[in-house]
């Protein structure tokens, strides 16, 4: 084989790996973001929205579950279920007499049970990022929630707002009290259904856990 054969050989060579490698590294950036994806649902659909690349956001999002699995959390025993359970009914049916106060005692019981539960609660934006990696969906009504709150704050949200707010929190709450408990209970507090009159809205969905 002379010099010029053994070059171009080379150069295939060469030229074959690379492409193979490109072509692996793309598929592996595609399987890579479906997952995330199928994980994160509109949590993926929002952070890509925000991000000024897609590859920083989902770099984010695996940093998120990363952080995640790092974890140590617990489920909570039958005892303490109950306890959040009662306290979530007091907060609804305070909302009748004092809505502004319902939506506040809402926002520290989710940041008590997420406590219980193991997850860092003291940072709020934490506690979204963190709540996002297994409630995906529940994550952006508590962001509504949130969001209500604070333009009540401002004066810009009335009663109606609230009560939206306080049954977004609800999905939450219901969904982190339900997890572990294999009641088949769809994450609902005790007493469903049984408000006082003008409570708010009882009628949510379980988040599932990816």
């Amino acid at each position: 084989m002379t010099d010029i054969t053994t070059i171009i050989v080379v150069a295939v060579v060469v030229i074959v790996v690379a492409v193979l490698a490109v072509v692996a590294a793309t598929m592996l950036r595609r399987r890579r973001s479906a997952e995330l994806r199928d994980q994160f649902g509109p949590e993926y659909e929002r952070t890509v929205r925000d991000a000024d690349d897609p590859r920083d956001a989902e770099k984010e999002l695996a940093q998120r579950r990363k952080r995640h699995d790092a974890l140590t959390l617990r489920s909570l025993d039958p005892q303490e279920r109950d306890g959040y359970r009662r306290r979530w009914q007091q907060v609804q049916e305070g909302f009748v007499d004092d809505p502004s106060r319902a939506v506040h005692d809402a926002d520290a019981l989710v940041a008590d049970v997420m406590a219980a539960r193991g997850y860092p609660a003291e940072d709020v934006d934490r506690r979204e990022e963190d709540l996002s990696v297994a409630y995906p969906v529940v994550t952006q009504r508590y962001r509504e929630a949130r969001a209500i709150s604070r333009e009540h704050s401002a004066g810009r949200a009335g009663t109606e707002d609230l009560r939206h707010a306080v049954t977004s929190y609800r999905a939450l709450i219901g969904a982190l009290l339900d997890d572990g408990d294999g009641t088949g209970s769809g994450g609902r507090p005790e007493n469903d259904g049984r408000h006082r009159q003008g409570g708010p809205d009882q009628d949510t969905r379980r988040e599932t856990t990816a």
